[in-house]
């Protein structure tokens, strides 16, 4: 009888690690777009009076999009940009990051105000007249939210790194690059940082490997960068201090033009898993089964314990523009652009902007 028993508890654990595995696996998911597709759209009854222009802003009377995502409180929360004058041109307006939040990963709840925006501080020289875009949110084990997005001062755009204790309140750190190899990549073009983070009851929190945090980084090809302390980050570079590419760009598929990161590396069954937004070219080296420029979502898998070697790469796009506010707004090329990756009520929810003017969300099946 003893035995027996034995053999049953085994057979139980055995068979609770065999589901736990497949709820949380990645690789193999298949997504649906949910029929309330797109979750967020812009609004002009917000308002906010904006300290640097000094008057009140209809700060998402333009279009909103690009969302991170974290699991808080038994609820999902967006942090996503928001575009403020329709009538300038693509990428000559304000964006600032809003906050939402759901009980069920679909419909959400606006909060009224900007949480992260161009602000009287030290880092307006940086993220003024542009504002801040494209968050990727993380948190630590501690708690800690950390969110890596892009300030654009109309000049240059800039990845940059902010901390907070609640989402609501977030603290500016400032360029991600400014300290590494005195200061050669400050005023290098540069954004869509993805930080590598681990499964942690049930939870995606930050991980640190060979004692470091890691965060894959870039658009035209991606790169990797290091922190000690998750706001100075060190580029990968050759022996030459130029920078060193992880994964390009390959010509006649789906990513022949751009390899922008999209939401925060996960590690499963012992390998990192990076989703990434290929952009296809317009020229001769565009994959000729999608329409010119269009961005779709890709995936690449690389060793837990090696950052830099890559495992596995899909040639085609699990998730691309199908629906019709996928194909219009401001960019018409057709856009699924993955930022914010949350496992939740024992699905995995995928959000990502749309034609840079709408947010969706992909469900795993």
């Amino acid at each position: 009888m003893r035995n027996l028993s034995l053999f049953l508890l085994t057979a139980l654990l055995f068979s609770a690690c065999a589901t736990q595995k497949m709820q949380t696996g990645i690789e193999k998911l298949a997504f649906y777009k949910p029929a309330e597709n797109p979750i967020l759209k812009a609004d002009t009854s917000f308002t906010f009076f904006c300290p640097v222009k000094k008057q009140t802003v209809r700060w998402q009377r333009a279009d909103v999009f690009n969302p991170g995502a974290i699991v808080k409180d038994g609820k999902v929360f967006l942090l996503y940009r928001c575009e403020d004058n329709p009538a300038a041109i693509l990428g000559g307006r304000t964006s600032r990051l809003g906050l939402a939040e759901s009980t069920d990963g679909i419909h959400f709840t606006k909060h009224p105000k900007p949480v992260l925006y161009p602000d009287n501080d030290d880092q307006t020289q940086y993220d003024f007249p542009g504002g801040c875009e494209d968050p990727r949110l993380v948190q630590t084990e501690e708690g800690l939210y950390v969110v890596a997005y892009t300030a654009w001062n109309y000049k240059l755009p800039r990845l940059c790194i902010a901390f907070s204790k609640d989402l609501e309140h977030w603290e500016k750190k400032g360029p991600a690059f400014a300290k590494a190899y005195n200061g050669k990549f400050l005023d290098m073009a540069c954004k869509s940082g993805s930080m590598i983070t681990k499964m942690v009851n049930g939870k995606a929190v930050l991980a640190k490997i060979n004692g470091k945090y890691w965060m894959y980084w870039g658009e035209l090809f991606v790169n990797l960068a290091w922190s000690d302390n998750l706001y100075d980050w060190y580029p990968a570079v050759d022996a030459r201090e130029e920078l060193k590419a992880v994964i390009r760009t390959r010509p006649g598929m789906f990513d022949s033009n751009l390899t922008e990161c999209g939401p925060p590396a996960i590690i499963i069954n012992n390998e990192i898993n990076l989703f990434y937004n290929g952009r296809n070219a317009t020229d001769e080296k565009a994959d000729t089964r999608l329409p010119k420029g269009m961005y779709s979502v890709g995936r690449v898998t690389f060793a837990a314990d090696n950052p830099e070697k890559v495992l596995r790469r899909l040639d085609q796009p699990f998730l691309k523009p199908s629906l019709p506010h996928e194909v219009t707004g401001q960019y018409q090329a057709g856009t699924t652009f993955a930022e914010g990756l949350v496992y939740f009520k024992k699905k995995w929810f995928l959000y990502y902007g749309t034609a840079d003017s709408f947010v969706g969300v992909a469900v795993s099946e």
